[in-house]
């Protein structure tokens, strides 16, 4: 999505409103939460409720305690509480939306822990903090350099500054632990700042950098998924996907969420088909699975020795089979089952404005002035006899 003050260059491409990922309007950030009680008046006698959201870089929220009672509306810049210093970001939510958020998100009102808003951040404060995140990312080419000359084992996939410019933190991926000691004593070296190193999943890296999936969409994780569920190779095969990695995996290297999206439909739908490693007994031979068919409920079964010639029943058909094996009673054959479902496949096409005539654009043009000059030869002996 694209705020009103995106703009667009005379070659086409999109130039962007140069904020950053701060637009007041808050359309084009990640995660956003929309607040459809923005137009509606509280009750008499009822107070606001003094909790902020407040996002940072790449979809990093918090929440904050207005103790100063300031009035903020969403897209203001702020200045926060932070551990040592203050913190420079902007507001996503206000209202009784971030009390459901916060209940959401298990965060009490009451922690021990509680940050709160400074003030409305001043023009210094946004200096200081746009000067900070111009340095990110020529930090981050010379931070994997280092990392690669100390042949550790680990990704930095970003670095976000404090607002205040006292912090850097580096956020990082691997695949084991990591002994980083001596990797800090260089960054603290070469860049002039306190260090902080924060690991983070394959999945929470994807969120944070954004893309596009192969559906033509941007990744779910970094515009409305928050919560990341473990996927396993049984959604796939539940959902009779072929275990191609290349084709299930996301960005992220790990297989897809989306994998989750249509899997107890698939559970509640299977639940009316029997295991498809129970063999069907019948007086011709041993039946055995080869294929189902979730969304029409069939199944295709081939006797052992004769696996090219497959028998389609449905699923009423073959739990009635089974139900005759656990009584010690076998069919005669599944034939007379399959001959129920035997489809004709013959189609009779039609003509449809001569479209199965290869040559119908091929037919002479007969030639209307030889066909004009004969007619006039025949009529001439005539008006010689009147």
């Amino acid at each position: 999505m694209a705020c009103n003050s995106c703009s667009t260059g005379k070659d086409g491409q999109p130039k962007g409103c140069k904020s950053n990922g701060t637009c007041g309007t808050d359309s084009c950030n990640k995660l956003t939460v929309f607040d459809w009680l923005s137009n509606m008046s509280l009750p008499n006698g009822m107070t606001p409720f003094n909790w902020v959201e407040v996002r940072f870089k790449n979809g990093r929220k918090h929440y904050y305690k207005n103790t100063e009672n300031l009035t903020l509306s969403i897209g203001d810049i702020v200045a926060t509480q932070a551990k040592t210093g203050h913190d420079i970001g902007m507001v996503t939510l206000t209202g009784e939306l971030v009390r459901v958020q916060m209940k959401r998100k298990k965060i009490s009102e009451n922690a021990e822990e509680i940050y709160k808003i400074y003030r409305k951040a001043s023009q210094k404060d946004i200096d200081i903090w746009s000067a900070a995140r111009d340095k990110e990312e020529p930090m981050k080419v010379k931070a994997r350099q280092f990392a690669i000359d100390l042949k550790l084992q680990m990704k930095i996939s970003d670095i976000e500054y404090q607002g205040d410019a006292s912090k850097a933190t580096f956020y990082y991926t691997a695949e084991e632990r990591v002994d980083f000691r001596e990797l800090i004593k260089v960054f603290a070296k070469e860049f002039r700042t306190r260090i902080e190193m924060k690991q983070v999943g394959f999945r929470q890296e994807a969120a944070r950098l954004g893309g596009i999936g192969s559906c033509g969409r941007e990744l779910c994780c970094s515009t409305w998924l928050t919560d990341f569920r473990s996927v396993s190779t049984s959604a796939a095969r539940y959902q009779q996907l072929s275990l191609n990695p290349q084709k299930l995996a996301g960005q992220c290297g790990k297989l897809k969420c989306c994998l989750n999206y249509e899997l107890d439909t698939y559970l509640d739908a299977l639940k009316a088909f029997p295991k498809t490693d129970v063999k069907l007994q019948t007086q011709k031979g041993t039946a055995v699975c080869q294929k189902t068919d979730i969304f029409k409920g069939f199944m295709w079964y081939a006797y052992e020795g004769e696996w090219m010639n497959w028998h389609k029943l449905t699923t009423t058909q073959a739990n009635e089979i089974i139900a005759l094996n656990t009584k010690k009673k076998k069919v005669s054959s599944l034939e007379e089952y399959a001959e129920e479902l035997i489809e004709d496949t013959k189609t009779d096409f039609e003509n449809v404005v001569g479209q199965d005539s290869l040559t119908r654009f091929d037919s002479p043009k007969r030639n209307k002035k030889r066909r004009n000059n004969r007619n006039r030869k025949k009529r001439r002996p005539q008006n010689n006899a009147k």
